[in-house]
């Protein structure tokens, strides 16, 4: 006889809904036995039942005990066996104290620096004189209330006094020059990529079985190496700026990229500006306390006769910056499961990431090598012509050409 696992799974998606326990065991033994070698498994799997039942079944009907119960009864009186917890009443609670936070912060706790994986704690219930295998562990954290869950990001810290003021000060300046029609801009470096075939993180939509095959191993290409693309963001049109460095993120790359925003992108939105508002985070590259950074940026100001209005985040606060969450977060969600083979690739992938609000970007390679480790003697620092304001100099200040 010729029965397909297809027809059979239908045959009993149809008798689960109408059988009861006994009878859908019954009738599947009926059609293993029927089958002969190989019979359990594959009506096991027609049917969704566990092999384990299916032998029951097959018992049953060699000692004809079918015939023998009560009408309305499915298996004999005080068959089936009793639940781990109802024979063992002190395992739910023990099982509770091991994932108790007190408890499993104890020193002398056996799982004070293991994961808390059903097998360990199975073997510890074990060691406390429990019968309890992994699955009936599983079963238990169900009972009590547990789940699998991930640390989700949540606690801040305590940050900086001045912090709410900070973004306060922020908030209104900005305000000040979107009011008049000036450009503001976020500005910061997003992390760095590997360029070649390698995996990138994210699912994009493909054939079934046929994934994207990438290099096993993340080494860098000798050749290709890593790039740092730095990214402008024009906060009052939504238009981003992106520099892809082909060597270090330093002040000097910084400063370059908003440089070329402005020659190819900030020059021609806002031709009568003479001042610049520039939010950026308080540490990295373009961070409150680099000198060099404020170097540069005095040098861009000469250059282009312009008043550097600069505001920077409070420490822990960069999350906040308008860039990561209006334009960064776009570009990753665009490239997602795209290996970025080349730097032709990597700027396509940028200046392609659009959105319904309107997000433009543009993008090109900066070749040029910044050389890491420079330092700024106090002259040169001295030299700057800056004016720090009264509310937290250290973060607010304006450099302007001499």
């Amino acid at each position: 006889m010729d029965v397909t696992l297809v027809a059979l799974q239908a045959k009993y998606a149809t008798l689960a809904t109408v059988l009861d326990e006994r009878a859908l065991r019954l009738c599947a033994a009926e059609d293993a036995k029927m089958l002969g070698y190989g019979g359990i498994s594959f009506v096991a799997q027609a049917a969704g039942l566990s092999r384990t039942t299916l032998h029951a079944g097959l018992a049953e009907l060699a000692a004809g005990t079918m015939r023998t119960l009560p009408v309305g009864r499915i298996r004999q009186a005080g068959g089936g066996r009793k639940r781990s917890q109802a024979k063992d009443a002190t395992l739910l609670a023990d099982l509770d104290r091991l994932l108790d936070p007190a408890t499993r912060g104890d020193p002398r706790s056996p799982l004070r620096w293991t994961c808390k994986s059903t097998p360990k704690l199975a073997a510890e219930l074990q060691a406390q004189g429990h019968v309890v295998s992994q699955a009936t562990v599983w079963r238990l954290l169900a009972a009590l209330d547990y789940s699998m869950q991930s640390n989700r990001k949540t606690r801040e810290g305590s940050g900086h006094a001045d912090r709410n003021a900070q973004f306060e000060f922020i908030n209104s300046s900005a305000k000040d020059f979107l009011d008049r029609g000036l450009p503001v801009i976020s500005v910061d470096t997003k992390k760095k990529e590997l360029v070649g075939n390698y995996k990138n993180g994210g699912r994009e939509w493909e054939k079934k079985g046929q994934p994207k095959a990438v290099n096993m191993h993340d080494f860098p290409d000798k050749q290709l190496g890593k790039v740092s693309p730095y990214g402008v963001y024009d906060v009052g049109r939504n238009e981003g700026w992106m520099s892809v460095g082909l060597t270090h993120d330093t002040a000097e790359f910084a400063v370059e990229s908003i440089r070329r925003w402005w020659h190819r992108m900030g020059q021609r939105a806002y031709p009568q500006a003479r001042e610049v508002l520039i939010t950026a985070d308080g540490g990295g590259s373009n961070g409150s306390r680099v000198r060099l950074w404020k170097t540069a940026l005095h040098t861009l100001a000469q250059e282009l006769a312009m008043h550097l209005q600069v505001r920077h985040f409070p420490p822990g606060t960069s999350k906040w910056n308008k860039i990561e969450h209006r334009m960064f977060c776009h570009v990753t969600q665009n490239w997602r499961a795209q290996p970025l083979l080349d730097y032709v690739t990597i700027i396509k992938l940028i200046s392609n990431t659009s959105t319904s609000r309107g997000l433009s970007i543009q993008a090109e390679i900066d070749p040029a090598f910044y050389e890491t480790g420079k330092e700024v003697s106090d002259e040169a620092l001295a030299a700057i012509n800056i004016e720090r304001c009264d509310f937290h100099g250290d973060w607010n200040y304006s450099i302007t050409p001499q």
